[in-house]
């Protein structure tokens, strides 16, 4: 069930649809929302917050402070993904921009979107440079992908296209969005960006980051996040999700006959480093609660992930060039390995 609290003064044609999901974020959302209110430029946008039955009272203080703001309030934890997919169903922007609660845009960044969105091809994913929050330094312009489907960011700024925008901050027009059919609700919390943008470039559209303009990023504040502070550190859901999610990525988007000698590959990959991993931590749960259910994935889950791949493989328009133009072939656990160590997988 979802409360449905309208916006006391709502853009009539938005061109722009801010989409925010928050659960627990009551510290976090002022700067999040000040931000989107302070944008530059004569841009109609509106606000959308899907509350994932927040238990910190942010409900009766967003309709307090903010009743510009149109607020779907869930009466059950959903999720991520349902609740981004609920506010894009009850968007009328041309555009969408789902944005983190614990990110805040620069002045000009809706403007600066919107005008590369107008240049782009119809379907683009687009996406702003990432600064950390507390040092301010760049944490990346969009990420290519490894062999596996790992983000590595990108800091190249003369590059303009990449494989994937981090979810805390990604544009897509609302018709493009409809025809992917959103995030895959059965994904949760991690990995659907990977998706949106694999099946976008699989129907010829890019993925890209702007020049200019940017957002800043509590990293890992809401959803869990990828910042190294201090070593690497996990927990078994969300490293449970981020392998099933990527294998299941892998298998759907992955072109042609690409997917059958790569998805081998990337399972033993996974076999080898699971092994490894509960071993050095003497941990057998590591195995059977995160790698082996990965690695059984694409037979558990045969049926539906096959009827997902022709319908994808349908509308495929890439050729596999072009697909795998943004990947690279390092690998990017090895990376992290050796700047980080061993990491730390905590809490069930």
């Amino acid at each position: 069930m979802v409360q449905h609290y309208p916006a006391l003064s709502r853009p009539l044609q938005p061109v722009c649809s801010v989409c925010i999901a928050n659960y627990n974020g009551v510290d976090l959302l002022a700067d999040c929302i000040d931000s989107i209110l302070a944008q530059a430029g004569d841009i109609e946008v509106e606000i959308i917050v899907h509350d994932d039955a927040s238990n910190d009272d942010s409900v009766a203080w967003l309709r307090a402070r903010y009743p510009q703001v149109e607020l779907l309030a869930s009466a059950e934890n959903v999720g991520f993904c349902v609740g981004n997919n609920r506010m894009a169903a009850h968007a009328r922007g041309e555009f969408l921009l789902l944005f983190n609660n614990d990110a805040a845009l620069a002045p000009d960044a809706l403007a600066t979107l919107l005008q590369l969105a107008r240049a782009s091809e119809h379907g683009a994913v687009l996406t702003l440079p990432q600064y950390d929050w507390t040092c301010g330094t760049l944490v990346d312009r969009g990420c290519l992908l490894d062999p596996f489907y790992n983000p590595v960011p990108n800091l190249d700024a003369a590059r303009a296209q990449v494989a994937m925008t981090i979810g805390a901050c990604l544009w897509i027009a609302r018709e493009a969005w409809n025809a992917i059919g959103g995030f895959p609700e059965w994904m949760e919390s991690i990995g659907e960006d990977l998706y949106v943008c694999c099946a976008a470039r699989l129907r010829g559209a890019s993925v890209r980051c702007a020049p200019g303009s940017g957002y800043r990023h509590r990293q890992g504040h809401s959803f869990g996040g990828n910042r190294a502070s201090g070593g690497l550190s996990t927990t078994f859901r969300r490293r449970r999700l981020s392998e099933r999610n990527k294998t299941a990525v892998l298998f759907i988007c992955t072109p042609s006959f690409a997917m059958w000698p790569l998805l081998w590959l990337h399972l033993l990959a996974l076999g080898g480093e699971g092994l490894l991993l509960a071993a050095i931590k003497r941990d057998g749960k590591i195995w059977s609660e995160i790698y082996a259910p990965a690695i059984a994935s694409p037979w558990r889950n045969a049926a539906a992930w096959g009827r997902h791949r022709r319908e994808m493989q349908q509308q495929r328009k890439a050729t596999l060039g072009s697909y795998f133009h943004q990947f690279t072939p390092l690998l990017r656990k090895i990376r992290l390995l050796m700047a980080f160590g061993i990491p730390q997988v905590r809490g069930r």
